[in-house]
């Protein structure tokens, strides 16, 4: 069983930038593939990052790439998602997710378990 709990959501400018990060119990942290998800009102969940095991690679939805960087600690379980030039568009809850699995991947369905979710919230 993994825990995920999000922090770092809040409500900023266009053009602004947020931090989130999630942190997860138990050891197996390292093992897991990490993704970060998003949902706005009205819409299906998106994937926006994954990160591999290894803090290596790393994978991006075309919407965020350029903007956001995603990042693990292992030595904190934590994974990070740096938001940077922030449009209105990018107003959902984010949501970070875990794998078991060795490849990254887009697919929700793959990801084991799932945080409670932090608002972001992007004013014009």
């Amino acid at each position: 069983q993994v825990q995920l709990v999000e922090s770092g959501g809040g409500l900023v400018q266009a053009g602004g930038s947020l931090r989130l990060s999630c942190a997860a119990s138990g050891r197996a942290f390292r093992s897991y593939v990490m993704g970060w998800f998003r949902q706005a009102p009205g819409k299906e969940r998106e994937f926006i990052s994954a990160i591999g095991r290894g803090d290596v690679n790393t994978l991006y939805a075309d919407s965020v790439k350029g903007r956001f960087t995603i990042s693990r600690d292992n030595a904190k379980n934590t994974v990070y998602l740096q938001m940077n030039s922030l449009k209105p568009e990018d107003t959902a809850v984010y949501y970070c997710a875990s794998a078991a699995r060795v490849g990254l991947t887009t697919t929700s369905e793959l990801y084991n378990y799932w945080g409670q979710g932090t608002q972001v919230t992007v004013s014009s």
